[in-house]
């Protein structure tokens, strides 16, 4: 039997020849290479993919491997250190060579147009002006060139660790943050942190330069009104800039966490698009989607009156310095103690002063939000997984199955327990049914056996070794999990299916898909294993979906499997269908059941009655039906209420 149509990887690609025919994967016709006339077309597509590098990655559970727990802009530039010294470099020859202009002047001025033979000096003057103008244009298109590829090389390595670092966190952190806020911490604070990096710091650091180097012109020229001038301009604008900092600091946090908040409102209203239409809930959405927007403009208008403030009064403050120049300079020159081309060149000079004051007030916009940007990631690298693994952690060796619940209590607030010293021991090979009310704790104590969560007080034993001292990839991977709402990622169904196992041969996932069940779904697919679902799995049926989980948990072979109310949502059918998987699933295997219907319950070994946090009854179906306590009264109500829906 064939599931899926016979498509052709990209791989196949590079081993064409035109000799031997290669079998489809999905058993369809073989594949008999490329047409010789096709082949050049084929080099060239191939020779156009982009080189990223051989495709490995480094993970682990510690954090140890992550060179950005300390998050700072030195230590990312650092680490690609020529391109920064090559951009400093030509910031540098930048800065020195547009300088040059306001000194030509001064010497054409004092000594070519003074005396008779001015032309050639001046002629001279020009050539060299034209130089320095060469080379300054030289010089900032290789800074563009230099600084946008190590901005490229930066945020490529800060994506890398960004995702690298959420794989790591715990359940916890996704149920306290929005999807939203936690997406923002990818796009647009990296996005900062990009603009900062390919023209932020570089503008920064020519405009910085270019005011130490006017200023020893200046001091060249003449120190007493180089002294007057400064003393005149520097202490107000150093005072303005403080203040300009200060507040700027505080307003960009705002924004970075207005924008957080209009993503994170964003991203809810659109996974919930089917509650909000269902429940008439669209007009009330949009009143608190514009105070979300209203709270981000609010933040804006902030650092817009702080530019307002800060721009006008530092170009005041250059016009005032310029004036002062002219009175004092053209009394100097009445009294030839300052020459008429140096007092142009001052005059100059001192106008480039101010001028990169302008362009610093921009610049300094982008640092700021960069610097924004940059505390809200070091914020999010320095968020400790919840399940930490041990320096000293084992890999845990091949396991038999027996679960220990060691004196465990837990809670998702400390303070407030939802399980209470728990004592329970599940034998090799044994399937035991979790049963209570909702909020009971059946789910936490299957969340903490997979160690989702690491119990308050006493521990959890696989097969005598605590899971706390065992390696998370070890333990995981002899663990399946199929939980109640599955998730299907985009992709094919084979895809889906293969997902803990990506090395699965297609004979493998046809077995699984064959075991569970799935095989009459595959066939009514267009494409068979190779159709793509939707997004989530939206094309699928509950039943369909649940099937899938099923096959994927099956595929990986684990040795014990945790199957959270796997059949609480489904319709008759499904749920037969859903039954029968079950029990080709759960032979052999240590398997943990958290039962919603009694149906599922009653086919454990063992059913385990948990009340308010505790554990208050074991035992068989019969067992427990026989004591008449807690269980007993609740397949009761479940037979009246079958009974009443037959009626």
């Amino acid at each position: 039997m064939s599931f899926g149509g016979g498509t052709v990887s990209g791989g196949a690609f590079g081993r064409t020849g035109g000799s031997r025919a290669a079998a489809a994967p999905g058993g369809g016709l073989p594949f008999a290479g490329i047409p010789s006339e096709l082949q050049a077309g084929v080099d060239q597509l191939l020779a156009e993919e982009p080189d990223h590098g051989e495709p490995t990655a480094r993970f682990n559970h510690r954090g140890d491997d992550d060179a950005t727990a300390r998050l700072t802009l030195r230590g990312l530039i650092f680490r690609h250190w020529r391109l920064g010294a090559a951009a400093a470099l030509l910031v540098t020859i930048g800065s020195i060579t547009s300088q040059a202009g306001p000194e030509l002047i001064k010497i054409g001025i004092d000594h070519g147009m003074s005396r008779n033979q001015g032309l050639g000096v001046i002629l001279l003057l020009a050539g060299v002006f034209l130089a320095a103008i060469a080379v300054t244009a030289l010089a900032q298109r290789a800074q563009a060139k230099v600084t946008g590829r190590l901005a490229a090389r930066v945020m490529n390595d800060l994506r890398v660790s960004v995702f690298t670092h959420l794989q790591r966190l715990g359940l916890d952190f996704y149920t306290d943050e929005k999807s939203g806020v936690i997406m923002t911490r990818m796009t647009s604070d990296i996005e900062n942190l990009q603009t900062l990096l390919q023209d932020g710091l570089a503008q920064l650091a020519v405009q910085a330069l270019t005011m130490v180097v006017i200023t020893v012109v200046l001091f060249t020229t003449d120190v007493k009104l180089t002294l007057i001038t400064l003393a005149l301009v520097v202490p107000a604008l150093t005072l303005a800039s403080l203040w300009f900092r200060a507040a700027s600091e505080r307003g960009y946090d705002r924004v970075r966490d207005g924008i957080a908040n209009v993503l994170g409102d964003l991203s809810e209203s659109l996974h919930g698009v089917r509650t909000v239409a269902a429940n008439n809930r669209q007009r009330y959405n949009i009143i608190q989607h514009r105070n979300v927007v209203g709270d981000y403009r609010a933040a804006n208008n902030y650092t817009a009156q702080i530019n307002a403030i800060y721009g006008p009064g530092t170009q005041l403050l250059g016009y005032l310095g310029q004036g002062a120049l002219l009175a004092i300079g053209g009394n100097m020159v009445l009294h030839h103690e300052l020459s008429v081309g140096a007092l142009i060149a001052f005059f100059l000079y001192l106008n480039r002063f101010f001028a990169p004051i302008q362009l610093l007030v921009a610049q300094y916009n982008t640092f700021q939000q960069g610097q924004a940007s940059l505390v809200k990631l070091r914020t999010l690298f320095a968020t400790r997984p919840s399940t930490p693994e041990a320096t000293a952690a084992s890999e845990l060796p091949p396991i038999q199955g027996e679960i220990v619940f060691d004196h465990v209590t837990f809670g998702y607030d400390p303070a407030v327990p939802v399980i209470r010293d728990v004592d329970l021991r599940i034998r090799t090979g044994e399937t035991v049914a979790f049963v209570g009310q909702t909020g009971a704790g059946k789910s936490t104590m299957a969340k903490l056996i997979t160690r989702f969560y690491d119990p308050t007080e006493g521990r959890i034993l696989i097969d005598g070794h605590d899971l706390r001292e065992v390696t998370l990839h070890s333990l995981r991977r002899q663990l399946g999990v199929v939980p109640q709402e599955p998730f299907l990622f985009a992709g094919s169904l084979r895809y889906n299916i293969a997902f803990a196992c990506p090395d699965a041969t297609d004979e493998e996932v046809r077995e699984a898909v064959r075991a569970v069940g799935l095989a009459d779904v595959v066939q009514r697919m267009p494409d068979g294993l190779d159709t793509v679902v939707h997004e989530r799995g939206q094309s699928l049926s509950s039943g369909e979906r649940q099937l899938i989980a099923l096959a994927r948990a099956f595929l990986a072979h684990p040795r014990v499997l945790v199957l959270d109310e796997a059949t609480s949502n489904l319709d008759l059918l499904s749920e037969t269908k859903i039954e029968a998987a079950l029990d080709i699933l759960l032979e052999a295997r240590t398997a943990v059941l958290i039962a919603h219907r009694l149906t599922t319950a009653m086919k454990a070994d063992r059913i385990v009655v948990v009340a308010d946090g505790r554990v208050v009854e074991i035992g068989s179906h019969d067992q427990l039906l026989a004591r008449g306590g807690r269980y007993a009264e609740m397949y009761a109500t479940w037979i009246r209420g079958t009974e009443s829906a037959a009626a």
